[in-house]
């Protein structure tokens, strides 16, 4: 078992040894968007039960696949024009649909209607490497079948016996991951829509825009600010958790809300953790390393009606999401790349 640091530098390095891994026949853990999982080739039979071994998997049981994109998925599976429409509403994002398989994957991994559970991953990592190894690969959670999932390759080693863990060919080390629910997992073979599994993100609550330019966010953040503030902000605070990689518009997001409110010159605190603009305060947590950290920022003494609370690199907000669910309504709020100049916002509550 060969254990690797993914970083921003490395992370195509990484994507060619894990390529090189999964054309073997191997069996890779590596992080995605919501916890680490466990891939492997979907098409060879000889991974997939290897697989199938390591989750201790009762025989039966489906397994779904990652896919790198919205057209890949007419490649796999059966859509009718009322299921396409529901499928561009949710994805890419943390969803895992359930659809009539092609069958141009090994059958283990389908149920025994010939249905197929199908994630396009909101983690650019994963995507890369789908688009790159040009077949699809397993999208289970690494954790045995009937236990939690892992957020830190740390625990889900301490989980696995000796036997388990010589079945492991590369493991990719992204750290520790916010603690986010597995997906949701829908079910869309029949005319009503069943819930299987739910996530972190429901159906119908998330809203997904589309924004063409900086301007275009600031637009979106300030009818989102309005949508929740006159109801919401004279009872509890409001927490902004807000998503995405370097450089895709987190700051100006805030700066909509911020502008909302008449703040007009809100700077990235890059050299500090946070800015104090009145009631409204504007976090980074990039530069958190330690949970043990965030108990200098004293955040449960701003918890207070009238105050607003934005968080950039939300995905380091799990450490908070116990002290302030409580106390505050939070909006989660993630931005995607489209294009250079095109982003893809999705809000939910």
């Amino acid at each position: 078992m060969n254990i690797i640091q993914l970083t921003i530098k490395n992370s195509e390095e990484i994507i060619a040894e894990t390529i090189k891994v999964l054309k073997s026949g191997g069996l890779v853990i590596f992080p995605s968007d919501t916890v680490y999982g466990a891939l492997v080739d979907a098409t060879s039979r000889a991974a997939v039960e290897k697989l199938i071994a390591f989750k201790n998997r009762p025989p039966g049981k489906p397994i779904s696949i990652f896919i790198p994109g919205f057209k890949s998925i007419f490649l796999q599976a059966k859509v009718d024009k009322k299921q396409e429409s529901i499928l561009k509403t949710i994805l890419p994002g943390p969803f895992t649909v359930i659809l009539d398989s092609r069958h141009k994957i090994n059958l283990l991994l389908e149920s025994e209607k010939g249905s197929l559970g199908i994630r396009i991953p909101n983690y650019q990592p994963i995507t890369k490497l789908m688009e790159k190894f040009g077949r699809p690969v397993t999208a289970t959670s690494a954790n045995q079948s009937g236990r939690s999932p892992h957020y830190s390759v740390e625990t889900l080693l301490n989980d696995l016996s000796i036997k388990r863990k010589n079945l492991i060919d590369l493991v990719v080390d992204a750290g520790k991951l916010p603690r986010n629910k597995p997906s949701t997992v829908v079910d869309l073979t029949e005319s009503k829509i069943k819930v299987l599994r739910r996530g972190d993100v429901g159906l119908v609550e998330t809203k997904k825009l589309v924004s063409k330019s900086p301007e275009e966010t600031k637009a979106i953040a300030k009818k989102t600010l309005k949508n929740y503030f006159s109801s919401n902000v004279e009872k509890k605070p409001l927490v902004f958790i807000i998503e995405g990689e370097l450089g895709v518009g987190k700051t100006i997001f805030v700066k909509g809300l911020g502008e909302t409110l008449g703040i007009t010159k809100i700077i990235s605190p890059t050299f500090v953790i946070y800015y104090e603009y009145g009631n409204f305060y504007h976090f980074d947590l990039y530069q958190i390393e330690d949970k043990e950290e965030f108990k200098y920022l004293e955040i449960e003494k701003l918890l207070k009606p009238g105050k607003i609370l934005c968080f950039e690199w939300g995905e380091k907000a799990g450490e908070i999401y116990d002290l302030v669910k409580n106390k505050a309504k939070i909006i989660y709020v993630k931005i995607d790349y489209i294009t250079e100049k095109e982003r893809r916002i999705f809000i939910k509550d």
